[in-house]
C-alpha cells in the first residue's frame, strides 16, 4: 500500500468530516490519507439510514464555508430563527414559553441552522470524493489494529494492511481503536430513550425551534425546510419500546399529545427511530498512534444538540494541532503531539457532557416543587439579555478558543 500520514476509521459524518479537513490546502501541504470502513458511506445519503437532522452552529458554518461543503448544504439549511423553552406536564392544556432566544441573543450570525443529516452525509462525502485527495477503502472490515513506536498498522479482513504513523479514531460510541489502546471510559445509560422522526404541519413554524420539558424528556421540535419539522423526543425507555411498536396511527396520536396544535395537524412523513441513551467521556483523546474524535471520545445527551458540533470542534482542533507541528518536522503521531489536541478539546467537551447531563436530570421529572424552583430561574434568565446572549455564545462554541477552520 502507498504510505500515507493519517488513517481515519470510520466513515460516518466525523469521519468523512475529518477527511475534508485533514486535506484541506491551507498553510501547508495537505495530509495523505486513507478513509476505512466497514460500510459504504454513499449510501448514508438515503432517508432509510438516518432520519435525524442535527442542528449546526454558527462555528460549524463557518467550517463547512472554509472546506468548501457550505455550497451543496445551503438550500437544505433552516435557519433557527426563535427558540423557545417551556416546562410543563404533557396533558397541560397551555405551554407558556419561560425562555425566548432571538436574532437579538445570537451573536451577530444566526445562532444555528437545521440540516438533515442525509443531507449532510452528501455533501461531505461527494466533497470527499470530488477533491480526490482521500484514499477511500470501503466495504471491508478492519479486523485488527497495531502499534509501534514509529507507526500504526490496520489489518482488514481481506488481508490488506494499511500503515500511518497516525490513526483517527471515527469509529463510533463502541469504538475499537479506543479498547484497542486501553483508554478506558466514564459512562452511564439514561432510563430514557430517544425517539426520532420527521412530521409535516399545517402552519409554517417560521424558524422557531422549540425545547418543550416534559416529565419523561424533553421533547424537540426543530424546524427543517418547507413545512416540515424533525422531532427529538425523549421518552422513558419502556414507554419508547411500547410506542415504536404502535402502528401509524397509535404512533401519530401519541406524538401528537406532545407536540400540541399550534402548528395545526401534523402528520409523520419520515421513517422513525429509536435509540437508548447513554452518556461516556474517554478518559483520555489520545494515546501514541492515536487521536479519538467525536464519540469515540465523548458521547452525550442530545437535550443540547451539540453532540456533532463537538465532534466538528474535534476535528477542526486536530486540524490544526496537526499542521502546526508537522511544519516543525515533528512525529505527528506522537504523544507529545496528540497531548496538545486533548488538552484543547477535553475541557470544552467535559463542561457540555455535563452541562447536558445536568439539564436532563433537573427537567426529566415531576417534582412540584423542583419545577416551580427551575421556572422561576428560566423566568428570571429570560429578563436578562446579558445572559441570554452568553448562552448562545457558549452554545455556539465562541466562547472557546476557536481553531483556525471556526474562525
Amino acid at each position: 500500500m502507498d504510505p500515507v500520514d493519517i488513517l481515519i476509521v470510520g466513515g460516518g459524518l466525523t469521519g468523512l468530516a475529518a477527511a475534508a479537513a485533514l486535506t484541506a490546502n491551507r498553510q501547508a501541504a495537505p495530509f495523505r490519507v486513507t478513509l476505512i470502513d466497514a460500510g459504504d458511506p454513499a449510501k448514508q445519503r438515503e432517508v432509510a439510514f438516518d432520519g435525524r437532522a442535527s442542528a449546526i452552529t454558527a462555528t460549524s458554518k463557518r467550517m463547512f464555508k472554509a472546506l468548501g461543503v457550505w455550497p451543496a448544504l445551503a438550500g437544505h439549511a433552516q435557519v433557527m430563527e426563535k427558540i423557545v423553552v417551556t416546562d410543563s406536564r404533557l396533558d397541560a392544556p397551555a405551554r407558556p414559553a419561560l425562555l425566548q432566544f432571538g436574532e437579538g441573543d445570537s451573536p451577530g450570525e444566526p445562532s444555528a441552522y437545521m440540516i438533515e443529516n442525509r443531507h449532510l452525509y452528501a455533501a461531505l462525502y461527494d466533497h470527499v470524493v470530488a477533491q480526490g485527495a482521500v484514499q477511500l477503502v470501503t466495504g471491508v472490515r478492519a479486523t485488527n489494529f497495531d502499534f509501534d513506536t514509529g507507526h500504526a498498522a490496520v489489518r482488514l479482513e481481506d488481508g490488506a494492511v494499511h500503515t500511518a504513523p497516525l490513526i483517527a479514531a471515527a469509529d463510533g460510541r463502541g469504538s475499537r481503536i479506543r479498547a484497542a489502546v486501553g483508554i478506558e471510559t466514564v459512562k452511564w445509560a439514561y432510563p430514557q430513550s430517544g425517539i426520532v422522526t420527521t412530521v409535516e404541519h399545517a402552519k409554517p413554524h417560521q424558524g422557531r425551534a422549540e425545547e418543550n420539558f416534559l416529565p419523561a424528556g424533553p421533547f424537540a421540535i426543530l424546524p427543517l425546510k418547507g413545512n416540515r419539522s424533525s422531532l427529538v423526543w425523549t421518552e422513558d425507555s419502556q414507554l419508547a419500546e411500547h410506542i415504536m411498536q404502535l402502528d401509524d396511527e397509535g404512533f401519530s396520536t401519541e406524538l401528537v399529545r406532545r407536540f400540541g396544535a399550534h402548528l395545526g395537524e401534523v402528520t409523520p412523513v419520515g421513517p422513525r427511530f429509536s435509540y437508548p441513551l447513554s452518556m461516556h467521556v474517554a478518559r483520555s483523546y489520545a494515546a501514541p498512534r492515536v487521536a479519538l474524535l467525536g464519540d469515540a471520545a465523548h458521547g452525550i445527551h442530545p437535550i443540547a444538540g451539540l453532540g456533532f458540533n463537538l465532534a466538528l470542534r474535534d476535528v477542526a482542533a486536530l486540524a490544526d494541532v496537526l499542521q502546526s507541528k508537522a511544519r516543525l518536522g515533528l512525529d505527528i503521531g506522537s504523544e507529545a503531539v496528540l497531548q496538545d489536541y486533548e488538552a484543547w478539546r477535553r475541557f470544552d467537551n467535559l463542561k457540555v457532557a455535563l452541562m447536558s447531563d445536568g439539564l436532563n436530570r433537573l427537567f426529566s421529572n415531576d417534582n412540584q416543587a423542583l419545577r416551580a424552583a427551575r421556572d422561576l430561574g428560566i423566568s428570571v434568565v429570560n429578563q436578562l439579555a446579558p445572559v441570554k446572549r452568553f448562552f448562545m455564545r457558549e452554545a455556539a462554541g465562541l466562547n472557546e478558543r476557536l481553531p483556525s477552520l471556526m474562525r
